[in-house]
């Protein structure tokens, strides 16, 4: 067994942690101390309900004829899913209380996937995968980074921490689903197929991300120049979320690419919930 494979083999356990947040709480307007932050955060959640059951829905296409290992791991990624889609409609109502417009931000996600939905699974599980991508690795740096955090609500960023334990945990489910699904196709085929996919999702996801920020971001006062600066200045200077998730996008285009070829189990252990039955040993 090659050290690849062992990884794959010994990859962690998905852990269902039903687990619930900002319940009867009202974190400040600029939750995560600043307005950048938090204007890229609220962007971010404002697709989770809707992309997230877009995610559910295309992997779940792909699971007959799935091994056993795997089969388990997408019943274990759509339970996680959908606790994380009650928990960011929850997020999502506290920002709108706090006076933001999400449901701009949730129309025009439902604008997006109404364009996805005539395509065929295959490329929706593309798509999945690639946000899948995506998620873990900005997972993996609100983890690894306590910068991203540190000035934040306290029980919004352990919503976000939770979030992101759950994210790498189920990581290579899409991944794994794509290889079951496309058995009959050369390495090369799969190559190509997801690395095109994914150069287009980065287009979207960045120019339409940015656009919703910076639209919350007027909804502050915060315009013009200062705001493309500031968002900027966030994403690639500090904390830079985007700058230091490069390396790790880009290693999505290696020929025989895994998500596990980067093993950051040792980052589910930071998260501490509630419930003794939900934690994992750091």
């Amino acid at each position: 067994m090659t050290a690849h494979d062992q990884t794959l083999a010994a990859n962690p356990a998905i852990t269902i942690r039903d687990e619930r947040f900002n319940r009867g709480t009202t974190p400040s307007r600029w939750w995560a101390g600043e307005p950048f932050g938090t204007a890229w955060h609220n962007a971010l959640s404002g697709t989770f309900p809707r992309g997230e059951a877009f995610f559910i829905e295309s992997v779940k296409a792909f699971r007959e004829g799935a091994d056993p290992k795997l089969a388990a791991e997408i019943r274990a990624f759509v339970k996680q899913e959908i606790n994380h889609t009650r928990e960011h409609i929850a997020f999502n109502r506290l920002a709108a209380d706090a006076g933001y417009d999400m449901d701009m931000i949730d129309r025009r996600t439902k604008e997006l996937l109404d364009m996805a939905a005539d395509q065929p699974a295959i490329a929706k599980l593309g798509i999945t995968m690639a946000l899948e991508h995506y998620t873990a690795m900005m997972a993996h740096e609100f983890l690894a980074n306590p910068q991203h955090f540190k000035d934040s609500d306290a029980e919004v960023r352990k919503m976000w921490e939770w979030h992101a334990v759950e994210e790498i945990e189920h990581k290579g489910v899409a991944y794994d689903t794509w290889n079951h699904a496309t058995q009959g196709w050369t390495g090369f085929q799969r190559w190509a197929r997801r690395s095109i996919i994914m150069l287009e999702v980065t287009r979207r996801f960045l120019n339409n991300r940015w656009k919703d920020a910076i639209e919350l971001l007027a909804q502050d006062g915060i315009t013009g120049a200062r705001a493309h600066w500031g968002l900027a200045k966030y994403l690639f200077g500090k904390p830079g979320v985007l700058r230091r998730c490069f390396p790790a996008w880009l290693g999505y285009f290696k020929p025989g690419f895994h998500p596990w070829d980067h093993d950051d189990r040792a980052l589910i252990g930071k998260y501490e919930g509630d419930y003794a039955d939900a934690l994992l040993p750091a």
